[in-house]
């Protein structure tokens, strides 16, 4: 059986991003996979988050995932921390994984920056919850960006050493899903930079919340170069924020940058980022009035991760049983 597991974190406002580097393609891998979709706040808590803002973080990211599709009755939509095995195999794998392997992570590098020693252990141990969250329900494959193919190496080799510390074949060694164009959606302001939520200007991101206008004005600012739109992918050269639009544009058109060069190619930035502000409306303008529905009714939303999470307890708690088997932990006849 093909599983997929992926989650997004609940910190601060979702972002086209996000939207178009995961959610969306969680909602077209539903018929193919069984997918299990999770909002990661143990991972949130790497660096402190306001408890109630957490919390409303936790059912907009819950909203968004169904708003744009995602299924909670076919498939599993839930909350980290209501299921205990992602933080006790993530103890297991951090006596499987090694220091060595953690300290070469990129993403812990850039996150601590200078100020490694004041960084929490939750955030050098990020990756070994991360292999935690796909292994304790055996995923298969989980979609993801660029910027987290090294995790999932880590994740891989995780269930490797494992499997060969014990001498069982028990985890499945994790494939990657890389789909469709804009996987990685960069700042409007900056396009060698990722879109950030942590980024301090509102201007270099697409908020899930943001109205038409809103939007508007962000394509509108966005940052440019005096030449006009290149006709081939070897007119990015030394562009990326021209690279950055065209493969955003080519994301909510469901097109190849290919395709979008051809029709806009040699055009002036300000008539593309029109096209662009209007495709970009009427692609999120269904999803934020759904999203902003749920919100409205929390009672629903924590309906939906209370009951994924129970579905998702089940899948997981066989799998901490036989983990615990294998390594040698005494367990109660009846765990």
């Amino acid at each position: 059986m093909q599983r997929i597991f992926s989650g997004v974190q609940p910190t601060g406002n979702l972002h086209l991003g996000n939207y178009l580097g995961a959610i969306r393609n969680w909602v077209r891998l539903q018929d193919d996979y069984e997918c299990i979709f999770c909002v990661v706040d143990l991972h949130a808590i790497t660096a402190w988050q306001d408890p109630p803002q957490l919390r409303a973080s936790t059912r907009e990211v819950a909203a968004a995932m169904i708003a744009a599709g995602v299924d909670p009755k076919k498939h599993i939509v839930f909350n980290q921390s209501q299921v205990s095995a992602h933080a006790e195999l993530a103890w297991i794998f951090n006596c499987v994984a090694r220091m060595g392997w953690l300290s070469r992570m990129t993403q812990f590098k850039e996150k601590a920056g200078k100020n490694r020693e004041n960084a929490s252990v939750g955030l050098f141990a990020y990756p070994n919850l991360m292999a935690a969250d796909i292994l304790a329900y055996k995923g298969t494959h989980v979609p993801v960006g660029e910027d987290q193919k090294q995790h999932l190496e880590l994740a891989r080799d995780i269930a490797q050493k494992f499997n060969n510390d014990f001498g069982v074949d028990f985890f499945p060694i994790v494939e990657p899903v890389i789909t469709g164009e804009a996987t990685r959606v960069m700042s409007l302001r900056d396009g060698s930079n990722k879109m950030s939520k942590s980024d301090p200007s509102e201007y270099s991101r697409i908020n899930m919340v943001d109205d038409a206008d809103e939007i508007a004005r962000k394509i509108r600012k966005a940052k440019t170069d005096p030449e006009a739109l290149p006709d081939s992918k070897e007119g990015f050269e030394g562009r990326p924020e021209a690279a950055n639009l065209m493969a955003i544009y080519a994301a909510l058109s469901d097109e190849s940058v290919d395709d979008v060069l051809s029709r806009f190619g040699g055009e002036q930035f300000s008539t593309f980022k029109q096209h662009l502000s209007d495709l970009a409306v009427a692609t999120l303008s269904p999803i934020q009035d759904e999203m902003r529905r749920l919100i409205a009714a929390p009672d629903y939303v924590d309906d939906v991760l209370r009951d994924g999470a129970e579905r998702a307890r089940a899948i997981s708690r066989p799998i901490i049983h036989d983990v615990h088997e294998i390594i040698g932990f005494l367990q109660s006849p009846n765990a």
